[in-house]
């Protein structure tokens, strides 16, 4: 619980949560990346707390989406792979979001950019984002199409927008500025959650923030001036909170739903690690380590790094912290709040942080971190392989056979945990996310 310090009853803080799409862990200045600028992002870091080891639910888009909503492991939900357009997955009315939390304690809510959380976008068959606590919202299925330049498949509150002028990440933090500017009752606090589709292909620019990379490679000049334009989609909403007062007194997020996209799936996905192994797709580090940045002046101390391994599914409570709620009975939850840590400034505890894709291209759709070690599954736990992430952060050298206990522990607790999760995913009758029926293994997604 947050206590007032001053005054009687303290409006509870805005919350802002921005996540990029296919964003890598190396693609940011502030991450070590040599080449991109990111000046608002740079600015928001050294403003804010950075995280070293934080994780994406899953290495591929949609399951991670659905962890971070409802503080729930994605093979709990049942959203276990991207979710192709036309298809009976979905993220389920009997899921708890946080934003439905939220609105319940008096937030306005508000969604704007990428959805992907069903197959059957704006129909009534399936639920949409108002649908999970969003008044307000405008959202794609997927990509922006038919291309992320003058995108014409936008949907505001299940009306089409049609055709619109400019590029996705602006064009979606500019509706985000206006909501904010629109909202009636400005003593309410609100959520807003902003999710862009840069840097994922299909990569369209403005060609200014091509031209400012000179005259390197065509593709590589696309891809980082696509991370720029990121940035000053980004930039658009801080400096929106800004003008209108509310810096102070909101706290915002930033993160990536997985890591990057890499060029064996298109000429122009030149996202990075940053030194990790492995990228989209893949249960190594490259896969699911992602940037996480916090910032809230006066409570979270300026450019702090903290290096507590924490997770998507960690957002749901920690939200839950910062409006003062409960996180809902009812459910298992698969996060732990952050916010001792983020006003704190300390380390939190170990606990073991379950990680997943369905879709892992060598076989081993199961992790989990516990401590500095780290263990890969395979589906049937026949093969596992073991790393210690603090003497070998790119998991070049398999400890498997040289730590039998440690393997042994490790693969009996990662067991453990798949075995309770399957069983809700299991308990579904009509389910359309039998591992069987997915797109073949490796699909650009």
């Amino acid at each position: 619980m947050l206590h007032a310090t001053n005054a009687p009853a303290a409006k509870k803080p805005n919350i802002v949560f921005v996540l990029a799409d296919d964003l890598g862990y190396g693609d940011l200045p502030c991450y070590g990346n040599p080449i991109v600028r990111t000046p608002h992002l740079d600015r928001f870091a050294a403003e804010g707390m950075r995280f070293t080891d934080f994780y994406a639910p899953s290495a591929v888009c949609s399951p991670s989406r659905a962890g971070i909503l409802t503080g729930r492991a994605p093979l709990r939900c049942g959203v276990i792979t991207a979710i192709q357009e036309g298809r009976d997955m979905h993220l389920r009315s009997s899921e708890t979001t946080i934003a439905t939390v939220l609105r319940q304690a008096g937030y306005d809510t508000c969604h704007v950019g990428k959805w992907h959380l069903n197959g059957r976008f704006n129909s009534p068959d399936q639920p949409q984002p108002g649908d999970h606590g969003f008044e307000y919202w405008m959202a794609t299925q997927n990509v922006a199409l038919p291309s992320h330049m003058n995108p014409s498949n936008f949907v505001r509150n299940g009306q089409s927008v049609g055709k619109l002028k400019g590029f996705s990440g602006p064009l979606v933090a500019q509706e985000a500025v206006e909501w904010l500017e629109k909202r009636a009752d400005k003593s309410k606090p609100f959520f807003l959650n902003v999710w862009l589709h840069e840097p994922h292909m299909p990569i369209a620019n403005d060609p200014k923030f091509e031209s400012s990379y000179g005259n390197m490679d065509p593709t590589k000049r696309k891809y980082f001036g696509n991370v720029t334009q990121m940035d000053v989609a980004f930039g658009m909403i801080l400096d929106a909170l800004d003008k209108q007062g509310l810096a102070n007194d909101t706290v915002v997020f930033f993160t990536s739903d997985n890591g990057p996209e890499t060029l064996p799936f298109g000429p122009e996905n030149y996202g990075s690690s940053g030194g990790l192994r492995g990228a989209k797709r893949e249960t190594y580090e490259g896969g699911l380590r992602v940037p996480f940045l916090v910032r809230w002046p006066g409570h979270i101390a300026s450019g702090g790094v903290n290096g507590t391994p924490a997770v998507g599914m960690d957002l749901f409570p920690t939200l839950c912290a910062l409006a003062e709620v409960s996180v809902p009975s009812g459910k298992v939850y698969d996060g732990e709040s952050l916010l001792p840590i983020l006003t704190g400034g300390k380390s939190g505890p170990t606990r073991p942080i379950f990680l997943f894709s369905s879709i892992d291209p060598g076989g081993f759709p199961y992790a989990m971190r516990v401590g500095d070690w780290k263990i890969r599954a395979s589906r049937d736990f026949r093969k596992c392989e073991l790393y210690n992430l603090k003497n070998d952060p790119n998991e070049a050298v398999n400890r498997a056979e040289f730590k039998p206990e440690q393997r042994k522990t490790l693969l009996a607790k990662l067991k453990k945990s798949v075995v309770e999760m399957s069983s809700e995913y299991l308990a579904w009758a009509d389910r359309d996310t039998d591992w069987d029926a997915h797109d073949p293994e490796n699909q650009p997604h």
